[in-house]
């Protein structure tokens, strides 16, 4: 089963998110090998942490959990909130995957919060610029809940143009970075 996870920061707690760096890649890389995609989500300076995505494969909704909320920076205090939903990885690859690769071009994460009938379950036409695709789903993978994807776009408006804009309550784009230990 794969698992979309979203921890957001909380206001002030980047010297904490720094001071445990070490501890965080740690701890994914318990993970390395159900890992589809990670990184962090960034302010408009391009350095400040907002967030942190991971996408992983992992057995059920309990170890999904686990997962996200034995996280260090979470229990540390670092993220005010997490998303956890069920995902579907459409594009059948992780990030490493990507022809594009790690870096060159505007990343970003676009996510679209369901409303009603589901949206955007097939691949966009003009895929050649998605790192990671897929929809938000119920515990049970029987409801629909939103899309989540990683992009590459030439800006904030391109990135939210995947998503059919009149299918969603929101759509959020943050600017995102493929995360993971420098090489």
């Amino acid at each position: 089963m794969e698992f979309f996870n979203y921890h957001r920061d909380r206001p002030g707690s980047s010297a904490l998110r720094d001071e445990l760096l070490e501890e965080h890649w740690s701890y994914m890389d318990r993970f390395a090998t159900e890992m589809i995609a990670r990184g962090p989500t960034l302010a408009a300076d391009g350095d400040t942490a907002t967030g942190s995505v991971h996408i992983l494969d992992l057995p059920d909704p309990a170890t999904a959990r686990a997962f996200a909320f034995d996280e260090p920076n979470y229990q540390a205090g670092v993220y005010r909130d997490v998303l956890l939903r069920r995902w579907r990885n459409t594009l059948g690859r992780t990030m490493w995957d990507f022809s594009g690769g790690r870096t060159g071009g505007n990343r970003y994460l676009v996510l679209g919060l369901g409303s009603g009938q589901a949206a955007d379950l097939a691949v966009p036409a003009n895929g050649d610029d998605l790192i990671a695709y897929g929809p938000l789903l119920s515990d049970d993978g029987a409801t629909w809940l939103g899309t989540a994807a990683l992009v590459r776009a030439a800006d904030p408006d391109a990135a939210r143009a995947i998503l059919t804009p009149d299918r969603y309550a929101d759509i959020e784009v943050h600017d995102w970075q493929f995360g993971g230990r420098p090489s």
